[in-house]
């Protein structure tokens, strides 16, 4: 959008929204208006829905105006659509201002009154309690300014917003001041600040003459931004966000725009025979000025040595200092080393069961070959939980067996290792012990405060023993927002769906889970089975029987087959969450006609 069209301050549910700012003011009482700190991606979209007030606008439309020129996945659009119904829908007793309209796009439901700020007068922001503006003296304006859209029947707006336009405007700056601080709070996409400690490292150009080894370079890339992430109050956009731009030509000054960083680290990598040269700058993306430039060559199996230099003079560069540790790089040789990277290859990808399978191959034999790896008992223990949370095991029961076995061993070498306690964590939720996962969970945490996925997990634990419910969504959503392009980001989706569901807030529920079947193409059953039981409660009995015998065609057993069995054979946690799928979850299964026994 070029700009507010027709006025420039729409007032609605206790709010006043200032377009022309850009800033959102949540008014409670007469006098006080508490500035509502909100991405600029979010305000956008309110911007967009609240103009068009009753009408449906389509996920195009919308992508089209809040992500202008870019190509996002629609997750992005599940994601402030929650954020903006936390905030506008606070105290609101019946459903959502924002409806949704499944499969098609949004509705701004709230009735809008609209102000007009044509003259001097106007622009005091203030209004005598019933929505009329008055000036800056307390008289009235002239009925001119003012243009409302309401519903017929519903009462007039009655709440007073006495809000200076000059006082908007700093506290709407000392808003985004705050925001720009608790920065690890907030989507890179979204703060169009870039805090001093920011940076983006871009996935590295493979220069060697096999394209085979472009596995290499990108585990470069994803090694590197771990390291960076150590470094003491450094904001690190996710690899997952960072290989969004792969193979395009972007100015530095854009993306340091478009990702809110001040500085973009990139290179190349080349391989020859066991060689490994790499070229790095470090880039200011305010100015394009290329603040540092090295070259690198080094053995193959001087890949953790290589890393460690670059993260080094980086963070002497910044003024920063790395975190300590908290275990020593092992020091595997060259071809297990080149088994675990072609490991962790083969396990992002896409179908998640072949893939499995060769990346459990890849890892047996870096075993095989360094019995006593440390990342390759990691590694492996870890794809091997994997397979076991996600269904796709043939044999659970064993696969946990060898995962526990290996996880534990990889402790006991090195009991600092933050990715040996995710991986237990991982283990110990496979076999449903949620309450021995979340101290795992919180190790990993307190040694990298940002380490997302950790924090996800750890909410979803601390859900299904029944404690802090508030928090599920909240930390699946930052989980998105700071992994955008993560092969397997639908388990965030899908347990966001799962919470929602539970909530009997359907409609949110069915968006987040079609954007998790969106991202597991044709590969889970329980995503199916979810969103079987919220169409059913919906009344859409068609679409609920499809997708209830596509959950009964993708599972791995005959768990979709009664209630009873479903019952027995999947986890739901804690007797207050039991309670909780059977009043939504399972009562929606009924719906869609799933026998009882």
């Amino acid at each position: 959008m070029d700009g507010p069209s027709s006025a420039d301050t729409f007032l609605f549910e206790g709010f006043r929204f200032d377009r022309a700012g850009g800033c959102l003011f949540r008014l409670d009482g007469p006098g006080v208006a508490e500035p509502v700190t909100l991405g600029s991606r979010a305000l956008a979209l309110l911007d967009l829905l609240s103009e068009r007030q009753g009408e449906l606008v389509s996920k195009d439309e919308i992508m089209n105006v809040v992500w202008p020129g870019m190509v996002v996945e629609e997750g992005n659009l599940t994601v402030q659509i929650s954020a903006l119904r936390r905030i506008v829908d606070r105290n609101r007793e019946q459903g959502s201002c924002i409806q949704t309209v499944p499969g098609r796009g949004y509705r701004f439901v709230a009735p809008v009154t609209r102000v007009e700020t044509a003259t001097t007068a106007s622009i005091s922001g203030l209004d005598d309690g019933s929505g009329r503006p008055v000036d800056a003296a307390g008289q009235p304006e002239p009925a001119s300014t003012v243009r409302r859209t309401s519903t017929p029947g519903t009462p007039a707006y009655r709440r007073r917003s006495a809000v200076i336009a000059t006082v908007a405007g700093a506290l709407c700056l000392a808003a985004a001041v705050l925001a720009a601080v608790n920065w690890r709070s907030l989507s890179p996409w979204e703060d169009s600040s870039a805090p001093r400690l920011s940076i983006v490292v871009l996935p590295f150009t493979n220069l060697s003459n096999d394209p085979d080894q472009q596995y290499f370079a990108e585990a470069l890339t994803e090694d590197l931004t771990v390291d960076m992430s150590r470094i003491a109050h450094m904001f690190v956009i996710s690899s997952s966000t960072a290989f969004g731009y792969k193979g395009h030509s972007v100015d530095t000054k854009q993306i340091g725009r478009e990702l809110g960083v001040r500085y973009v680290l990139e290179g190349s990598v080349q391989r020859s025979a066991d060689r490994v040269r790499v070229d790095v700058q470090l880039i200011d993306a305010r100015s394009d000025a290329q603040l540092w430039v090295d070259r690198f060559d080094r053995d193959r199996g001087e890949l953790f040595a290589l890393q460690d230099e670059i993260t080094g003079r980086i963070a002497r560069q910044l003024n920063g200092e790395l975190a300590a540790a908290d275990a020593d790089h092992p020091g595997d040789p060259p071809a297990t080393l080149d088994y675990i990277l072609r490991g962790r290859d083969a396990s992002r990808k896409w179908p998640i069961l072949d893939n499995y399978a060769e990346a459990i191959g890849w890892f047996e034999r870096a075993l095989a070959l360094s019995p006593q790896s440390v990342e390759a008992r990691n590694w492996l223990a870890g794809v091997l939980a994997m397979r076991v949370l996600r269904q796709q095991a043939a044999a659970p029961a064993a696969d946990l067996a060898r995962s526990e076995e290996l996880v534990d061993q990889a402790l006991a070498a090195s009991p600092r290792s933050t990715h040996a306690h995710y991986v237990k964590g991982q283990v110990l939720r496979a076999q449903h012990q949620c309450n021995k996962a979340i101290p795992e969970y919180e190790t990993v945490i307190a040694a990298d405060p940002g380490f997302v996925a950790a924090r996800a997990n750890l909410a979803w634990c601390k859900f299904m023993i029944g404690e802090a419910q508030e928090q599920v969504i909240p930390l699946q959503e930052q989980a998105i927002r700071f992994g955008p392009g993560e092969p397997f980001i639908a388990d965030y989706y899908y347990r966001i769906g799962v919470v929602r569901l539970l909530q009997s807030n359907i409609d949110d529920a069915i968006g987040a889970l079609e954007s998790a079947r969106n991202g597991y193409p044709a590969q889970l059953a329980d995503v199916h089975g979810c969103l079987a039981a919220a169409y059913a409660l919906k009344g859409q009995t068609e679409r609920a029987a499809t997708e209830l015998a596509e959950a009964r065609r993708l599972s791995n057993d005959d768990r979709f087959s009664t209630i009873a069995r479903l019952k027995a054979t999947q986890h739901v946690g804690s007797a207050k969450v039991r309670a909780l799928f059977e009043k939504t979850y399972f009562a929606g299964l009924r719906k869609a006609g799933m026998p009882g026994v």
